[in-house]
């Protein structure tokens, strides 16, 4: 028999994420590989516009990780490889699977910060009309909210991440 415990402990669901990691920087790991199979397309795409280059790292590294948990956190199993190892389980505010527009908000959310040191990245690397004081600041600024998205679930008593604030979720520990 299983006991579902709506809150998960906060430490589980960092080392799910790590666990999480790892599959992702597997596929890091492979796309090095590919990118130098695919040298002569992608370089003329990473280094001319920024926002090309944006563009481009956004569908070939944030699509397919936001892919990753949305499929996953989505799908029967409710999680992720490594929220499935911890037996975690995102669920929505009836402790039901959550539906695809769900997981598509709540990984939006989770990714903000991403996407948005993406963007200032890109601008610092390859000619840019933004300022290089703003750029910086919106890498501090990226920084203070990755602290806050790690914080936030210490913060309140139900220990929910801000993405699961937002999309109405909750991740709970399945004991077996």
């Amino acid at each position: 028999m299983t006991k579902s415990v709506l809150i998960s402990p906060y430490h589980l669901r960092l080392f799910a994420l790590f666990i999480d990691y790892l599959v992702i920087s597997g596929y890091g790991v492979c796309l090095v590989f590919l990118s130098f199979l695919l040298r002569p397309v992608l370089t003329p795409l990473m280094s001319g516009s920024p926002i090309v280059a944006e563009l481009t790292g956004f569908m070939l590294i944030t699509l397919p990780v936001m892919a990753y948990f949305v499929l996953s956190e989505a799908s029967l199993s409710m999680g992720t490889i490594g929220k499935r190892k911890l037996n975690l389980q995102v669920v929505n505010s009836s402790g039901h699977r959550i539906d695809l527009f769900t997981s598509i908000l709540r990984s939006i959310i989770k990714f903000i910060p991403w996407e948005t040191a993406h963007f200032a990245i890109w601008r610092l690397r390859l000619p840019s009309a933004v300022p290089q004081n703003a750029l910086m600041a919106i890498l501090i600024l990226v920084n203070a909210a990755i602290v806050i998205y790690l914080v936030f679930p210490l913060a309140n008593k139900k220990r929910k991440a801000i993405h699961d604030w937002v999309a109405g979720t909750n991740v709970i520990h399945n004991r077996k």
